[in-house]
């Protein structure tokens, strides 16, 4: 059986990168719904209905494991999946999201008190993050922020212009956290040009390179799951719509020798 990973656009190919980097002998199918995305601005329904259709289709690619890479449908609606869909469809199989993984490796560090969450409208709108955070430390003072611009120029591949954009979302950040959750799959891309602007003393939380650490200890405290994953290192990327930057990006990152293929949901 597979491990699936879904995401609403290009992010989640980096998070399938590392994944494949860390856990090379397992088989991982990839879906971005770049038909659709961003997610970001849609409503609860919609999002829950878009993560469906996706979902469904990597449980019927013989996927065990589902990692739902994208924090707006995370946020907006994993719980429902795991609680409605999944008992009534698929009670043998699993769905994880990537917002619990990213607060407790924020508050790993015991000196962090003030988190700032960078994210979707969506994701901010559902206080996701500050719930769970808040779970693990009830006195960690979290701001959040809006980022609704970022996703498209991620997309479309103009990192040209972003730098303006990313000094005003970020400037409300600063002086006041010591560490940042980039809390969209999107965000590892601007890393760089985030911790220039943010400051070296901000501690930066990128799910790209936490989630292939968490995936690792949960298959060790899972020995069900992990048995029965096949392990012939086969990967595959699929995609909603096809565009020449996500070809590009899949050369880049992957090689030559992994095509990404369309596919309708």
């Amino acid at each position: 059986m597979n491990i699936g990973i879904f995401d609403s656009g290009l992010g989640g190919l980096l998070i399938t990168k590392s994944m494949i980097k860390k856990l090379p002998q397992y088989n991982y199918v990839y879906l971005g719904d770049t038909k659709r995305v961003p997610y970001g601005n849609r409503s609860a329904e919609t999002i829950y209905e878009f993560l469906k259709d996706s979902v469904e289709y990597l449980l019927k690619q013989n996927c065990k494991l589902v990692i739902v890479a994208c924090n707006t449908a995370s946020a907006q609606a994993l719980r429902k999946i795991q609680q409605d869909f999944l008992p009534s469809n698929y009670p043998d199989r699993k769905v994880l999201g990537v917002i619990i993984p990213a607060c407790e490796v924020a508050l790993e560090n015991k000196q962090a008190k003030n988190i700032g969450v960078l994210a979707t409208v969506a994701t901010v709108a559902s206080n996701a993050f500050v719930i769970e955070l808040k779970k693990i430390k009830p006195n960690t003072k979290v701001l959040q922020k809006a980022a609704p611009l970022l996703v498209p120029f991620v997309e479309n591949d103009e990192l040209g212009f972003i730098n303006p954009i990313l000094e005003n979302y970020l400037k409300s950040f600063k002086g006041k956290i010591d560490t940042l959750i980039l809390g969209c799959t999107h965000f590892p891309m601007l890393q760089y040009r985030i911790q220039k602007i943010i400051g070296p003393e901000v501690r930066i939380i990128s799910q790209n390179k936490l989630i292939p650490k968490k995936l690792k200890t949960y298959l060790n405290n899972h020995p069900e799951i992990e048995k029965v994953l096949s392990k012939e290192g086969i990967y595959k990327l699929n995609v909603t719509d096809l565009t020449d930057t996500i070809s590009k990006t899949v050369t880049k990152w992957f090689g030559q020798n992994i095509k990404v293929v369309q596919i309708d949901l």
